[in-house]
């Protein structure tokens, strides 16, 4: 947000000055799952985390509740790109990050959360990405990830999908409700004392202030000798470290009124740009087509675009022709952070070892954040991470 002078003004004469240990900025599942992670150390900790309206009210709350596994290309392609050793290092971290919120959050609330574990199934419009799909088969098969191949017969009827050629299943892979999943997390971060939740809390500079950090807000000033950045796409706004590694990428979905369940699991289409649900409830859930104009789709705006609309809608009445007729109930956008190298962030801001990040996610925040945060406390505390999600790398 931006603040003239005169509301300056008015906060700062108006609000009181708040003190915490260690301040998180942003209610998604990243400043959660970090606020999680930290009031687990053995540490006589205030924890302030600072949302600038509701908790959920980003990108979390506004994602397809997908919890995949790997990264945003094929697997084939991570492995072009970062080598087989640390693609298959890539690979685990997500699945570690499913296993972790099952294990402390999930829990027994696998109902209440409408957390379904089915895998979920990537899917080939044509010859070539089929052809790019058994490549990345073979590859993780070869590397004992639990993988499956599909046939164009399989896709029709286990999917209720048409006019893809092949695909393969990630059988490991899981979706959910990610507003009662955040909920969930949020509700058990209060039950410690330690945990201070500051909702419509907006913040508008980050300063030094002696040898603490000054959070200003719109509902006062907070200070802390430690302030973790959370906030994913929205991070260039707060820090000009971010400018060119973290870009705020707008994604677009639609959901339909619910049809009788027909789908084994979710899916992606076209190299994962596009992907499609179907919930418990019988809502389909569809996004993605952000590469038909990708300029318009960097940046913040929250609106939605009829390009894109349109094309969700074209690809329902082509490929799933259970819910062709189903009327479409809601439409929404939500502001995700690519980041330069597509893969997550971790660490300090070089030069300023009070101001800790985690971000990055790009599109994958629900499979990757959870364990993204347990990272954060990690390097906070000294201990090792990932080279492949540490900042240093850049």
């Amino acid at each position: 947000m931006t603040v003239s002078i005169w509301q300056d003004k008015k906060i700062s004469e108006n609000c009181p000055e708040r003190e915490f240990d260690i301040i998180i900025i942003g209610g998604g599942i990243a400043g959660l799952s970090c606020a999680y992670w930290l009031l687990k150390e053995d540490q006589d900790l205030q924890i302030a985390l600072v949302e600038k309206n509701e908790i959920g009210d980003g990108a979390t709350g506004r994602n397809a509740g997908f919890i995949t596994c790997g990264s945003v290309e094929h697997f084939n392609r991570l492995i072009a790109k970062h080598g087989e050793s640390e693609a298959l290092e890539i690979w685990n971290f997500s699945e570690t990050n499913l296993a972790l919120l099952k294990e402390e959050i999930i829990r027994d609330k696998v109902a209440e959360l409408d957390f379904e574990h089915k895998g979920s199934f990537s899917l080939a419009s044509g010859h070539e990405e089929f052809k790019e799909l058994k490549k990345s088969f073979e590859l993780m098969q070869k590397l004992g990830i639990h993988v499956e191949i599909l046939e164009q017969s399989d896709i029709k009827n286990r999917l209720g999908a048409e006019h893809f050629v092949g695909g393969i299943k990630y059988c490991n892979d899981a979706s959910i409700h990610p507003m009662k999943l955040l909920n969930e997390i949020k509700r058990r971060c209060l039950l410690d004392p330690r945990f201070h939740l500051l909702e419509n809390h907006e913040v508008y500079a980050l300063e030094p202030s002696g040898d603490q950090k000054r959070v200003r807000t719109k509902k006062g000033e907070l200070k802390a000798p430690i302030v973790v950045m959370a906030t994913n796409g929205y991070s260039p706004l707060i820090h000009p470290y971010f400018k060119d590694k973290i870009f705020p990428t707008r994604g677009q979905i639609l959901a339909t009124s619910p049809v009788e369940p027909f789908m084994e699991g979710p899916c992606y289409a076209n190299f994962v740009l596009d992907y499609f649900r179907q919930l418990p409830s019988g809502e389909m859930v569809i996004g993605g087509f952000r590469q038909l104009q990708k300029d318009a789709e960097i940046g913040y705006s929250d609106e939605t675009s009829d390009t894109i609309q349109e094309a969700l809608e074209d690809f329902l009445r082509r490929h799933i022709p259970n819910v062709s007729q189903a009327k479409i109930t809601h439409r929404w956008t939500g502001i995700m952070g690519f980041s330069v190298d597509g893969q997550p962030m971790v660490g300090a801001i070089p030069g300023d070892e009070q101001i800790f990040f985690v971000g990055g996610f790009t599109a994958h925040g629900l499979g990757l954040a959870f364990h993204s945060g347990k990272c954060l406390a990690d390097a906070m505390f000294d201990r090792s991470i990932p080279r492949f999600i540490s900042a240093r790398r850049f």
